[in-house]
Protein backbone atom coordinates (compact mmCIF):
# COMPACT_ATOMS: atom_id res chain seq x y z
CA UNK A 1 0.00 0.00 0.00
CA UNK A 2 2.60 2.72 0.57
CA UNK A 3 5.00 1.56 -2.29
CA UNK A 4 1.92 1.91 -4.65
CA UNK A 5 0.98 5.87 -3.10
CA UNK A 6 4.69 6.33 -3.51
CA UNK A 7 4.49 4.77 -6.97
CA UNK A 8 1.27 7.18 -7.61
CA UNK A 9 3.35 10.50 -6.07
CA UNK A 10 6.65 9.76 -7.84
CA UNK A 11 4.37 9.43 -11.34
CA UNK A 12 2.45 12.68 -10.87
CA UNK A 13 5.56 14.50 -9.82
CA UNK A 14 7.09 13.21 -12.80
CA UNK A 15 4.36 14.17 -15.14
CA UNK A 16 4.68 17.42 -13.71
CA UNK A 17 8.52 17.84 -14.43
CA UNK A 18 7.49 16.96 -18.13
CA UNK A 19 4.68 19.46 -18.40
CA UNK A 20 7.33 21.80 -16.53
CA UNK A 21 10.24 20.96 -19.56
CA UNK A 22 7.46 21.07 -22.16
CA UNK A 23 6.00 24.75 -20.97
CA UNK A 24 9.78 26.43 -20.79
CA UNK A 25 10.82 24.64 -24.11
CA UNK A 26 8.07 26.47 -26.14
CA UNK A 27 8.50 29.45 -24.24
CA UNK A 28 12.22 29.86 -25.01
CA UNK A 29 11.77 28.90 -28.81
CA UNK A 30 11.74 31.68 -31.30
CA UNK A 31 8.32 32.88 -32.03
CA UNK A 32 7.39 32.09 -35.47
CA UNK A 33 7.55 34.48 -38.44
CA UNK A 34 4.29 36.10 -39.90
CA UNK A 35 3.67 34.92 -43.21
CA UNK A 36 4.06 37.13 -46.02
CA UNK A 37 1.48 36.54 -48.62
CA UNK A 38 3.01 36.93 -52.29
CA UNK A 39 0.80 37.34 -55.52
CA UNK A 40 2.49 35.86 -58.60
CA UNK A 41 1.04 37.71 -61.72
CA UNK A 42 1.39 36.74 -65.13
CA UNK A 43 0.69 34.50 -67.76
CA UNK A 44 1.37 30.77 -69.02
CA UNK A 45 4.88 30.99 -67.69
CA UNK A 46 3.50 31.91 -64.13
CA UNK A 47 0.81 29.50 -64.32
CA UNK A 48 2.85 26.01 -65.31
CA UNK A 49 1.63 25.62 -68.56
CA UNK A 50 2.48 22.13 -69.69
CA UNK A 51 3.79 20.87 -66.63
CA UNK A 52 2.43 18.83 -63.53
CA UNK A 53 1.70 21.19 -60.68
CA UNK A 54 4.39 20.45 -58.50
CA UNK A 55 7.18 21.56 -61.87
CA UNK A 56 5.25 24.51 -62.28
CA UNK A 57 7.34 28.16 -61.45
CA UNK A 58 5.06 28.85 -58.50
CA UNK A 59 5.15 25.55 -56.36
CA UNK A 60 9.13 25.31 -57.71
CA UNK A 61 9.46 28.84 -55.86
CA UNK A 62 7.20 28.57 -53.25
CA UNK A 63 9.55 25.13 -52.08
CA UNK A 64 12.92 27.02 -52.57
CA UNK A 65 12.05 29.87 -50.15
CA UNK A 66 10.56 27.47 -47.97
CA UNK A 67 13.86 25.74 -47.64
CA UNK A 68 15.49 29.05 -46.90
CA UNK A 69 13.23 29.32 -44.18
CA UNK A 70 10.90 31.63 -45.04
CA UNK A 71 6.97 31.66 -44.36
CA UNK A 72 5.26 32.32 -47.13
CA UNK A 73 1.84 32.29 -49.34
CA UNK A 74 2.52 32.87 -52.96
CA UNK A 75 -0.51 32.75 -55.02
CA UNK A 76 -0.86 31.64 -58.20
CA UNK A 77 -2.09 34.00 -60.27
CA UNK A 78 -0.98 33.28 -63.93
CA UNK A 79 -3.24 33.00 -66.72
CA UNK A 80 -2.14 31.35 -69.85
CA UNK A 81 -2.58 33.93 -72.88
CA UNK A 82 -2.99 37.08 -70.78
CA UNK A 83 -1.26 39.94 -71.88
CA UNK A 84 -0.89 42.94 -70.00
CA UNK A 85 -3.80 44.53 -70.47
CA UNK A 86 -5.38 41.43 -69.26
CA UNK A 87 -2.75 41.24 -66.10
CA UNK A 88 -4.28 44.90 -65.70
CA UNK A 89 -7.57 43.97 -65.83
CA UNK A 90 -7.47 41.59 -63.11
CA UNK A 91 -4.85 43.30 -61.16
CA UNK A 92 -7.35 45.42 -58.72
CA UNK A 93 -9.28 42.46 -57.74
CA UNK A 94 -6.84 39.78 -57.76
CA UNK A 95 -4.85 41.95 -54.58
CA UNK A 96 -6.87 41.03 -51.47
CA UNK A 97 -6.73 43.10 -48.34
CA UNK A 98 -3.95 40.35 -47.01
CA UNK A 99 -1.19 40.68 -50.51
CA UNK A 100 1.32 42.64 -49.02
CA UNK A 101 3.77 41.66 -52.26
CA UNK A 102 3.72 40.89 -55.99
CA UNK A 103 5.53 39.90 -58.68
CA UNK A 104 4.87 40.76 -62.24
CA UNK A 105 5.23 38.81 -65.44
CA UNK A 106 3.83 40.24 -68.24
CA UNK A 107 4.52 40.86 -71.86
CA UNK A 108 5.25 37.64 -73.44
CA UNK A 109 2.32 37.58 -75.16
CA UNK A 110 2.00 41.28 -76.06
CA UNK A 111 5.45 40.14 -78.09
CA UNK A 112 3.90 37.25 -79.56
CA UNK A 113 0.89 39.20 -80.73
CA UNK A 114 3.39 42.29 -81.57
CA UNK A 115 1.37 44.39 -80.06
CA UNK A 116 2.70 48.00 -79.64
CA UNK A 117 5.41 48.92 -77.06
CA UNK A 118 3.29 51.69 -75.62
CA UNK A 119 0.26 49.73 -74.65
CA UNK A 120 2.19 47.29 -72.88
CA UNK A 121 4.09 49.97 -71.06
CA UNK A 122 0.47 51.66 -70.62
CA UNK A 123 -0.67 48.50 -68.54
CA UNK A 124 2.26 47.75 -66.59
CA UNK A 125 2.30 51.02 -65.55
CA UNK A 126 -1.48 51.18 -64.55
CA UNK A 127 -0.73 47.67 -62.82
CA UNK A 128 2.32 49.66 -60.87
CA UNK A 129 -0.15 52.56 -59.57
CA UNK A 130 -2.51 49.78 -58.22
CA UNK A 131 -0.31 48.57 -56.97
CA UNK A 132 0.93 51.58 -55.09
CA UNK A 133 -2.81 52.77 -54.12
CA UNK A 134 -2.42 49.34 -52.35
CA UNK A 135 0.29 49.72 -50.64
CA UNK A 136 1.93 46.56 -52.13
CA UNK A 137 5.54 46.09 -53.20
CA UNK A 138 6.43 45.02 -56.42
CA UNK A 139 8.73 42.99 -57.97
CA UNK A 140 8.67 43.75 -61.67
CA UNK A 141 10.28 41.00 -64.48
CA UNK A 142 11.29 42.28 -67.36
CA UNK A 143 11.06 40.25 -71.08
CA UNK A 144 12.90 41.41 -74.10
CA UNK A 145 11.94 41.28 -77.86
CA UNK A 146 13.28 39.26 -80.27
CA UNK A 147 15.24 40.99 -83.21
CA UNK A 148 12.33 40.50 -86.04
CA UNK A 149 10.33 43.75 -85.25
CA UNK A 150 13.03 45.71 -85.94
CA UNK A 151 15.48 47.47 -83.73
CA UNK A 152 13.10 50.24 -82.54
CA UNK A 153 10.43 48.02 -81.28
CA UNK A 154 12.95 45.99 -79.79
CA UNK A 155 14.30 48.99 -77.75
CA UNK A 156 10.84 51.14 -76.86
CA UNK A 157 9.69 47.22 -75.43
CA UNK A 158 13.04 46.40 -73.54
CA UNK A 159 13.37 49.75 -71.73
CA UNK A 160 9.82 49.92 -70.39
CA UNK A 161 10.44 47.38 -67.66
CA UNK A 162 13.58 48.91 -65.85
CA UNK A 163 12.37 52.67 -66.73
CA UNK A 164 8.94 51.73 -64.89
CA UNK A 165 10.51 50.05 -62.05
CA UNK A 166 12.94 53.16 -61.41
CA UNK A 167 10.21 55.38 -61.62
CA UNK A 168 7.91 54.01 -58.96
CA UNK A 169 10.59 52.45 -56.67
CA UNK A 170 10.10 48.65 -57.28
CA UNK A 171 12.02 46.04 -57.30
CA UNK A 172 13.60 44.77 -60.96
CA UNK A 173 14.70 41.36 -62.12
CA UNK A 174 15.95 41.96 -65.50
CA UNK A 175 14.14 38.67 -67.74
CA UNK A 176 12.09 35.67 -66.49
CA UNK A 177 14.47 33.37 -68.43
CA UNK A 178 17.78 34.79 -67.20
CA UNK A 179 18.26 31.23 -65.45
CA UNK A 180 18.28 29.75 -68.97
CA UNK A 181 19.64 32.56 -71.13
CA UNK A 182 21.87 34.79 -69.13
CA UNK A 183 23.27 36.33 -72.44
CA UNK A 184 19.85 36.47 -74.08
CA UNK A 185 20.82 33.65 -76.53
CA UNK A 186 18.54 30.24 -76.90
CA UNK A 187 21.69 27.70 -76.59
CA UNK A 188 21.66 24.46 -77.23
CA UNK A 189 21.60 24.03 -73.60
CA UNK A 190 18.97 26.44 -73.68
CA UNK A 191 17.15 24.21 -75.93
CA UNK A 192 17.13 21.43 -73.75
CA UNK A 193 15.49 23.45 -70.83
CA UNK A 194 12.19 24.20 -72.83
CA UNK A 195 9.07 22.08 -73.76
CA UNK A 196 8.91 21.33 -77.14
CA UNK A 197 7.03 24.79 -78.05
CA UNK A 198 10.50 26.11 -77.79
CA UNK A 199 8.54 28.87 -75.83
CA UNK A 200 7.85 27.28 -72.14
CA UNK A 201 10.81 25.88 -69.93
CA UNK A 202 10.40 22.69 -68.64
CA UNK A 203 10.41 21.54 -65.20
CA UNK A 204 14.72 21.66 -64.96
CA UNK A 205 14.51 25.11 -66.56
CA UNK A 206 11.78 26.71 -64.41
CA UNK A 207 14.46 24.83 -61.50
CA UNK A 208 17.48 27.20 -63.09
CA UNK A 209 14.70 29.87 -63.01
CA UNK A 210 13.48 29.89 -59.97
CA UNK A 211 17.08 29.21 -58.81
CA UNK A 212 18.02 32.98 -60.36
CA UNK A 213 14.90 34.84 -59.62
CA UNK A 214 14.82 33.57 -55.65
CA UNK A 215 17.06 36.18 -54.16
CA UNK A 216 15.15 39.18 -55.85
CA UNK A 217 11.88 37.41 -54.11
CA UNK A 218 13.54 37.48 -51.08
CA UNK A 219 14.67 40.90 -51.06
CA UNK A 220 10.55 41.42 -52.01
CA UNK A 221 10.27 39.83 -48.50
CA UNK A 222 12.68 42.06 -46.93
CA UNK A 223 11.07 44.94 -48.38
CA UNK A 224 7.86 44.42 -47.36
CA UNK A 225 9.11 43.16 -43.64
CA UNK A 226 11.03 47.07 -43.79
CA UNK A 227 7.66 48.40 -44.88
CA UNK A 228 6.73 46.84 -41.11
Amino acid sequence: MTSSLRYGAAARLNKALALLLLLCSVMAAPARADTVHLLALGDSLTQGYGLIEQEGFVPQLRAWLAERGHEVRLVNGGVSGDTTAGGLSRAEWSLTPEIEGMIVTLGGNDLLRGLPPEVARANIEGILKIAAEKDVEVLLVGMQAPGNYGPDYKAAFDALYPELADAYGTLFFPSFFEGIMPDGEMSDEARSLMQPDGIHPNGEGVARIVEAIGPSVEALIARIAEAG
